[in-house]
């Protein structure tokens, strides 16, 4: 079909197929890129090489979006992806292609990200920097528990054909499916977090419908057995978090206690309490009923507490490479003030501390702050000093003259970037220096520009956090014109 005959089957409200198109390139957010008839076409699932008929999902005047329907020729680069439930849980988009190739899209994204939005004067990219290992990187999983599976659509078709009945209600344990928000893929083995995390998803799984436990009805916001996450350290600390739905001491106890005694090697069982339609624990307290209530994990010289609410880097190995990248970038002395913008639990600060005269941490969150605290006592840090609140309203006169002006400042925002105000703010203090740690390039692209009116850019590094994914960290030096 020719899209110059788009708009007329639009009318009739019939799917609109393209076939035999070719993927071209690599886009942003794991998507490819094929042209028809002058138009851009971002799909998803597909790879450079593929030939593909296409369904589209958006169809605008200049681009389209749209989702593989059919796989012609597959590309001379695809390798056989290593999870069963690959294309299905929705994560891990990349696990067909090989991991050399990985990168350098990463490197790709980065460079298209900064030079097509920043439009500003750039330094040479350096390599990025590779994960020594691409499975098994996770520190953190959450797990999603519910009354509905799932069902792939090459099982749906199957059943559909032999006539069988299609019945997707159950007890099940995995992750959530994409795009809908009331079934989870039910896993067998995830391969992003090392063991015993299957183990303990499935024992849990298993125990609690062997004990008829009612498992949460995401839709209805009924049933007891919600979420579980398990962080497992580099020190051998491990916790599970188990989510439920409503108090029950007599389940509950039941629960926990099978837990321990199936895995005598966990340092932390906690449980939550979550009567809210949302999953989020964040207004919640975890009550501990085994161990220390957190664990320890530990990043160059330096050891950090993690709570089960509190933020951290979720590939601990690679963390140390980005925070080592950071304190290269800061170019410390021992005699700079360095002010740590969402600091989060003060892990970056506290880093780089021994290398800088003061650290100063701003963060939003009270909890982070508080944590932040705590790792810089536990560390014997007594020269970093954590505050809670607004950096734009923090950062005034009256501060900057009792903990003086920084040298450095490091940022380290969310995924949507700076707020223009901070942006603003950053050119008002005029620091010497600035390290921008971004988990979003697109965004850093835009706050980039902004602050080029002082800064120019003097050095960039991608970091690879996320193997087998298209998500990818980048850190900016840039010095004051």
């Amino acid at each position: 079909m020719k899209l110059n005959e788009i708009c007329f089957v639009k009318k009739r409200r019939q799917p609109i197929i393209l076939n035999n198109v070719l993927i071209e390139d690599f886009a942003a957010e794991g998507k490819s890129l094929a042209r028809v008839d002058g138009k851009v076409l971002f799909i998803e699932s597909t790879i450079p090489g593929d030939i593909v008929d296409v369904q589209l999902t958006k169809n605008k005047k200049d681009w389209a979006e749209g989702f593989p329907i059919n796989f012609i020729t597959l590309s001379k680069d695809r390798v056989t992806p290593f999870c069963e439930h690959f294309e299905i849980c929705g994560g891990c988009q990349w696990q067909m292609l090989p991991y050399e190739q990985q990168l350098l899209f990463k490197q790709k994204q980065v460079t298209d990200n900064l030079t097509r939005i920043g439009k500003i004067e750039l330094p040479e990219i350096l390599p990025i920097t590779a994960a020594d290992e691409i499975r098994y990187y996770r520190n953190k999983l959450e797990y999603t528990f519910a009354t509905k599976r799932f069902i792939p659509d090459n099982e749906f078709t199957a059943l559909r054909k032999q006539n069988l009945p299609v019945n997707n209600e159950g007890s099940f344990g995995g992750f959530h499916a994409k795009g809908v928000f009331d079934k989870v893929v039910a896993i067998n083995k995830c391969h992003l977090q090392q063991e015993p995390t299957n183990d303990v998803r499935n024992a849990i799984t298993e125990f609690c419908i062997s004990n008829n436990y009612p498992f949460y009805d995401i839709k209805n916001h009924t049933g007891w057995l919600r979420n579980i996450m398990v962080r497992i350290a580099t020190t051998g600390d491990w916790m599970i978090n188990i989510m439920l739905g409503f108090e029950d001491e007599k389940m509950r106890t039941h629960l926990l206690d099978f837990v321990l005694a199936k895995f005598p090697s966990i340092t932390s069982l906690l449980y939550t309490i979550n009567t809210k339609v949302n999953d989020s624990i964040y207004d919640l307290t975890p009550i501990t009923y085994f161990g220390k209530g957190y664990i320890e994990e530990k990043l160059g010289d330096y050891k950090f507490m993690i709570s089960p609410k509190s933020f951290f880097q979720t590939n601990s190995k690679q963390a140390e490479k980005l925070y080592n990248i950071t304190k290269d970038f800061a170019e410390l002395t021992g005699k700079e003030t360095v002010y740590d913008l969402y600091c989060g639990t003060g892990s970056i600060g506290i880093f780089i501390s021994k290398h800088a005269k003061k650290i100063i941490g701003v963060e939003t969150i009270h909890e982070a702050i508080e944590d932040a605290e705590k790792n810089a006592q536990l560390n014997n840090i007594q020269h970093a000093h954590f505050f809670a609140g607004d950096v734009i309203k923090i950062c005034n006169d009256n501060f900057f003259a009792t903990h003086g002006k920084p040298d450095v400042i490091i940022t380290d925002p969310p995924r949507a970037g700076m707020h223009q105000t901070l942006t603003n703010k950053l050119l008002d203090i005029a620091a010497p220096t600035i390290v921008y740690v971004s988990c979003n390039p697109a965004t850093q692209a835009r706050d980039l520009a902004l602050l080029d009116e002082k800064y120019r850019v003097t050095k960039i590094q991608p970091v690879d956090m996320f193997p087998h994914t298209h998500h990818i960290e980048n850190v900016v030096q840039l010095k004051l014109r």
